[in-house]
């Protein structure tokens, strides 16, 4: 396992938040962490686990393995051009402002479904058990949900 990379973790953290539009305690909140702890880690004092990296990676609407890597947990082991092309993708889903809040988490669902549907789930590298656990779950709903577990219709049939 790679040395953990607090600092850079952090800073992209930080950055993640505020192109969120979130505020440190709105974060906080919906990652389930307290605000003196998320402010800690954000200044590089403090390194949290994989579940804490998740659980804001959640919160923030990003993969958790980004925020892995970044912290050092995972060795970036796939295609770093593919891994930017994932990551370009979703910032640009994000960063719409043509797009509900809703819509948006609709577009990563349906999304990320048809990355696992055509193999790209399997090139992710050391998945962490309880990402295992909640992606098992989604591949085993008959459609994309929204934030709150609620089905947005039928997946699209494929010819």
């Amino acid at each position: 396992m790679a040395s953990l990379n607090v600092g850079g973790l952090g800073e992209y953290l930080r950055e993640q938040r505020r192109n969120a539009q979130l505020s440190l305690r709105q974060l906080a909140d919906a990652a389930g962490v307290s605000n003196p702890y998320l402010s800690q880690i954000e200044r590089g004092l403090r390194k949290p686990s994989a579940e804490v990296l998740q659980q804001v990676a959640k919160a923030l609407r990003i993969s958790a393995e980004t925020l892995y890597v970044r912290a050092g947990i995972l060795d970036a082991e796939r295609d770093p051009q593919e891994w930017r092309r994932e990551e370009a993708t979703r910032a640009a889903l994000l960063h719409d402002p043509t797009l509900t809040e809703r819509q948006k988490q609709v577009l990563l669902q349906i999304y990320e479904s048809f990355r696992k549907e055509n193999g790209f789930e399997a090139a992710r590298a050391g998945a962490v058990a309880q990402d295992a656990d909640d992606d098992t779950q989604d591949a085993a709903a008959p459609g994309p949900h929204t934030a709150d577990g609620g089905d947005v219709g039928p997946r699209p049939t494929v010819s």
